[in-house]
């Protein structure tokens, strides 16, 4: 049994001790009750809750099958990622805008929300004014909102902290938090997850951002939200391509592999639909969904 399979199992929280996974293949099938993905036959019309957990700067072979990621490695094949997944600006930020908005705006490089105010529509107004709630948990960020960055929180990588039009700004102040809010028992319809700097290895090696993610996605996993089949877990880099990407839901086959050219933009069509949303943002209006091909 991979170490994947036994935290899912146990339902074990967030600890400086875990232990790093192994590489061996994860044994799959609905009756495992312990695996992350497989376990449902059919995947719900709506999703109550969709994640994005976001990393940082390498691409596919650089993560996947490394022995240095050996958690990410298992939860790949467990469940199921993409073959060619793109990036759709650079460097870090219009890629985040992208993914949320389905445009960089015409933004190319990484300054701060004073110097990249969008009024534009994004996916987090498009899920409150559906009814639900978004929320960023953006980790070593000192209070809610920061729109500078601090340490080891980088604001480029908060994509709800640019966006001021139709209550955005109002929303960021309540709904744009640090991670320590994060409670996998009451999750939000859409949650924007961003590790530190050095957690999503910006900054510091695979093996750093694998651990921390060996941490935090088994607690989201042995959760009921998760279990009863209505959340889905997304796993993304922001560039270079092509880079990792790993699909994670009750209903998604084990060892799926999306073989048809993604983007950001075809992430931000598919958890639209997963949520609902029929009104397609920007590039999501002409970008491949992946629901069918994944099993949502």
């Amino acid at each position: 049994m991979s170490e994947l399979k036994k935290l899912v199992g146990s339902g074990r929280g967030a600890t400086s001790s875990t232990v790093p996974p192994s590489t061996g293949p994860p044994s799959t099938g609905p009756s495992s009750g312990s695996v992350p993905c497989g376990t449902v036959g059919s995947p719900p019309r709506t999703y109550e809750h969709v994640i994005w957990i976001w990393m940082e700067n390498h691409e596919n072979a650089q993560v996947i099958g490394n022995p240095a990621a050996p958690f990410e490695t298992d939860l790949a094949h467990a469940c199921g990622t993409a073959a060619e997944y793109a990036q759709v600006g650079s460097p870090s930020l219009p890629n985040y805008l992208g993914a949320t908005s389905g445009s960089t705006h015409g933004v190319h490089n990484d300054g701060a929300p004073s110097s990249h105010p969008i009024d534009a529509d994004n996916l987090f107004r498009q899920v409150r004014a559906a009814g639900g709630t978004a929320r960023t948990y953006a980790e070593a960020m000192p209070r809610p909102c920061t729109l500078k960055s601090q340490g080891r929180y980088a604001v480029k990588h908060n994509p709800a902290a640019y966006y001021v039009g139709d209550g955005d700004r109002t929303a960021c102040a309540t709904d744009d938090v640090p991670l320590s809010e994060l409670d996998p028992s009451a999750l939000p319809t859409f949650a924007f997850v961003v590790p530190d700097l050095c957690n999503d290895t910006h900054d510091c090696p695979v093996s750093v951002g694998d651990r921390w993610l060996s941490e935090w996605v088994p607690r989201i996993l042995a959760d009921p939200a998760y279990t009863d089949g209505s959340t889905a877990l997304f796993v993304v880099w922001d560039e270079p391509t092509p880079m990792p990407f790993i699909a994670v839901a009750p209903s998604v086959r084990p060892g799926t592999v999306v073989t048809e050219a993604v983007d950001h933009y075809a992430l931000l069509r598919t958890t639209e639909e997963m949520l609902g949303i029929d009104a397609y943002l920007g590039a999501a209006n002409t970008s491949p969904s992946m629901r069918a091909a994944l099993h949502l």
